[in-house]
């Protein structure tokens, strides 16, 4: 019989399994919720000197109840429940047949829970709380800052915030700590893809070079998809239930490793033959040159993100980006790319700082119209928009993005900052926009794309939709065919007509 230890994320309790576990129960298995000390109502120290260690205890209790050794032993944590989760596997590591991340990151040795909280504002409030516990959402909506709601029932919604528990900070802030007895338990990662992950998302960071991940490939841990928002036990119990059986047998989709004879994604070739043009390095910017005498426009390609700070070769020697500037020299602008420092959530701000100053740079070289400028964002890169179509200066002709991320996904904790392109779209005036549309894009990531041209649309933006409808994100590394082909033509003609037209726009005096 397989037995299933499932472990409550932040603020909740053993309640939110009820619904997964009579079906796991229902299905032949054996399943446990577990009931964490100062959270769910039982014994326990009181909340204040609840930490870490104190949640590895409870499940590790639940682990130590569970008799016979013939019975595989499946351990399951939910977001914070992958801290206690993984400390418990640690300390039983030869009762624990397989742990499963359920829609959260996993953790490392000497790292505490908090993290893992994408949201800075969040990571800043849980450190500064004048207090031992740090308050549960009051609301449903403030549910949303922790992650995704997509598919839970108004009512379960209700509910989850009726019995939701103020979390002892010292499970967040007490670093875990592991011996390494865990790295023999074999992993498995279900990613809910309405919080904005998705399988092809990992294996693209992966063969980026994130450490951690790029650990993953090659080796036994899979991962699954649920299309759903951060707590599928309550928006999709009966897929949970089947993906979590599936998982206890060893299923599950594995990262590719990277194959020194087969180049990963982001650094396969072009998917067009364009002519080279001549390239100069000008500190984090590459310039690419038209055969021309005078001035002509300029196009600055911003890269997406994040990119971990180690990742080599840099974005701007990614092959795709320098065939989108091979092609817009070959239809003679001035092609610049920049090596922006967007290396995690928080850095939006000092990468939107470097394009502005690689823009101001491009502007300044003589061989560049500097009064017809366009900007061209990528994936993650698509926030750093915002503030240019906030105040488009009269100079930018062309705003173009490419599978962007035009709004804040799920817990990225942009939702009050100035990085949300659907939002700052209504101040774009005739400043025209060229994007890019994948009909096969990340669920999250599709859903700030139709929020932004909604928006758009009620302000009367001059938006032109270029659709690659069998397209995936990053279409052109990794669907080599001729509608991608003509994907990248298309939107590249658009942005070489905008800037090629002759006037000025009128427009903002400032720089963005």
């Amino acid at each position: 019989m397989t037995v299933f230890v499932l472990v409550p994320g932040m603020f909740t309790g053993a309640h939110v399994w009820r619904e997964t576990a009579d079906r796991l129960t229902a299905a032949g298995a054996e399943a446990h919720a577990v009931r964490l000390s100062g959270i769910d109502a039982s014994p326990g120290p009181a909340r204040g000197g609840v930490d870490l260690e104190a949640h590895i205890a409870d499940v590790v209790a639940v682990i130590d109840s569970v008799g016979g050794t013939d019975r595989k032993l499946v351990l399951v944590g939910h977001d914070y429940g992958i801290h206690p989760a993984m400390g418990a596997a640690d300390r039983r590591a030869g009762r624990v047949d397989r742990i499963v991340s359920l829609d959260s990151g996993m953790p490392r040795n000497g790292v505490p829970a908090v993290a893992a909280v994408p949201d800075r504002s969040l990571r800043d409030r849980t450190a500064a709380t004048d207090g031992d516990a740090l308050p549960p959402p009051a609301t449903p909506e403030d549910w949303r800052r922790w992650g995704s709601t997509e598919g839970v029932p108004g009512p379960a919604l209700d509910r989850l915030t009726a019995l939701a528990a103020p979390q002892p900070v010292g499970t967040l802030l007490q670093p875990l700590r592991l011996t390494g007895a865990v790295d023999s338990v074999p992993v498995t990662g279900v990613l809910c893809t309405g919080n904005g992950a998705s399988i092809e998302m990992v294996q693209m960071m992966a063969d980026r070079g994130d450490p951690a991940l790029r650990a993953l490939a090659g080796s036994p841990a899979t991962f699954f998809e649920l299309r759903t928002g951060h707590w599928p036990m309550l928006s999709r119990p009966a897929e949970l239930t089947d993906v979590l059986l599936r998982a206890a047998s060893g299923d599950g989709r594995r990262l590719v490793p990277v194959d020194a004879s087969e180049p990963p994604a982001h650094l396969r070739p072009f998917l067009l033959d364009v002519p080279e043009a001549t390239r100069e390095r000008h500190g984090d910017v590459d310039l690419y040159l038209p055969d021309a005498e005078e001035p002509r426009p300029a196009v600055l390609f911003v890269h997406g993100g994040p990119v971990p700070a180690d990742a080599r070769p840099t974005p701007r020697d990614w092959p795709t980006l320098r065939g989108y500037a091979h092609c817009a020299a070959a239809g003679g602008a001035v092609a610049a790319v920049v090596d922006h420092r967007l290396h995690g959530l928080d850095d939006y701000e000092r990468a939107a700082a470097d394009v502005a100053a690689a823009l101001d740079h491009v502007r300044a070289d003589p061989r560049v119209d500097a009064d017809r400028t366009a900007l061209w964002f990528f994936s993650g890169g698509g926030p750093i928009a915002a503030p240019w179509l906030d105040a488009p200066p009269p100079w930018l002709r062309c705003l173009a993005a490419t599978y962007p991320v035009l709004g804040p996904l799920p817990g990225w904790g942009l939702t009050d900052s100035r990085f949300n392109p659907a939002r700052a779209v209504a101040n774009a005036g005739a400043l025209p926009v060229v994007l890019t549309r994948v009909g096969r894009e990340t669920p999250a990531i599709a859903a700030t794309v139709e929020e932004f041209l909604a928006a758009a649309g009620e302000c009367g933006a001059d938006v032109e939709v270029v659709d690659v409808p069998h397209g995936r994100h990053a279409f052109e590394t990794v669907d080599r065919t001729d509608e991608s082909r003509d994907a990248v033509r298309r939107a590249m003609r658009a942005v070489l007509d905008r800037l090629c037209r002759p006037g000025r726009r009128q427009g903002s005096p400032t720089t963005g």
